[in-house]
């Protein structure tokens, strides 16, 4: 009998323990902003019922449902706000990563470059040998997604070592990238980046400075003096990108800074990556960076931002920034993903 009581009460010791770990890890300042956005939405649909009431002359009929709007739209602003302080003033200090700064020293600074490329025959040869010509680089990979033109002859004689991925879609591109990279690199650093010639090879020595930090070093686009012009990111995508590396730290809190979520261009540790790879989903399609980034935190890997430049890609866009209206319905599928999880997300396509 007491045995039995024992037991039962170490279970509802490891019950409780992981309770404590699941409401330390929970993601309150996340929550906390998505209340406080739906509170204002509330607030705002209220204040423009006016508009109705008076022009249409429906106020005695709206007048109940417009106080009802307005005086409740301070309840989810008041528990967003209350999500929102626990995390950053009871729980952000057990979230945060050990107070020591990282700094494991690389040895071996040569590099493998994996370049996705879908019909960039125009580009595809100058991205292969700009990376070539970089003394920290050992091989470049590329993976052509069923390029229809000369993308996959182009790379072969520039000198990358090429696959192509039959099945359709940028997930399934970049995973067949990184996987490629991983069982073909000699090296312990493996880049990803696109063959659009929109990243320089330069911008290596800089990813390279802030490798003995973390496992995984992701190249950021929104230091404005970095970025040309004339690039197809707008205006719209660059801030969008920002909020939605926001929402990102703030479900990780104390792990990252985020500012894009969108770039391609990113420095993996080969042993961290090894391990990251069964956990991704190549059929998230267009939001498959965010999914990385996501996935690789969760799983406890350490990422910091590195600025890099970018330039106008060499011919036309496929990707989620052909236009301010695909863009947005990308971020949103990012903001899905990254508040309800992936799965949904999935394409079979």
């Amino acid at each position: 009998m007491e045995h039995g009581t024992a037991a039962g009460y170490s279970a509802i010791q490891a019950a409780e323990s992981a309770f404590r770990i699941r409401v330390k890890r929970g993601p309150l300042l996340m929550w906390g902003a998505i209340c406080v956005c739906a509170g204002l939405g509330m607030h705002l649909v209220g204040v423009l019922m006016v508009f109705p009431r008076y022009l249409l002359g429906l106020n005695q009929a709206l007048m109940p449902l417009n106080e009802w709007v307005v005086w409740y739209s301070g309840v989810p602003i008041m528990a967003g706000f209350a999500l929102a302080l626990t995390d950053l003033f009871v729980l952000f200090p057990a979230k945060r990563r050990a107070a020591d700064v990282r700094c494991d020293l690389i040895q071996d600074r040569t590099v493998t470059v994996a370049l996705t490329a879908y019909n960039d025959e125009q580009s595809i040869g100058d991205a292969v040998r700009d990376f070539l010509d970089h003394p920290a680089v050992r091989d470049v990979i590329v993976v052509s997604n069923n390029s229809t033109d000369a993308t996959f002859q182009r790379a072969q004689e520039a000198g990358a070592i090429t696959f192509n991925e039959t099945a359709p879609g940028y997930g399934h591109c970049v995973h067949r990238c990184l996987t490629e990279a991983v069982k073909q690199a000699e090296s312990d650093l493996i880049v990803l980046c696109e063959g659009d010639r929109t990243f320089r090879a330069y911008d290596l020595d800089k990813f390279l400075a802030y490798a003995p930090h973390a496992d995984i070093v992701n190249g950021t686009r929104t230091v404005e003096p970095l970025r040309q012009y004339t690039t197809q990111l707008s205006t719209f995508m660059y801030y969008g990108n920002i909020f939605v590396g926001k929402l990102l730290e703030a479900k990780h809190l104390g792990r990252c800074t985020i500012t894009d979520v969108g770039t391609t261009y990113k420095l993996c540790r080969r042993d961290a990556l090894r391990r990251l790879l069964p956990a991704l989903d190549p059929t998230v399609n267009l939001e498959f960076n965010a999914h990385f980034l996501d996935t690789a935190l969760a799983r406890g890997h350490a990422i910091v931002e590195c600025p890099v430049t970018f330039h106008p890609r060499v011919g036309l866009s496929k990707g989620g920034n052909t236009n301010n209206g695909r863009a947005m319905r990308v971020g949103l599928r990012m903001m899905m993903g990254i508040v309800f999880g992936w799965r949904p997300l999935r394409s079979h396509a």
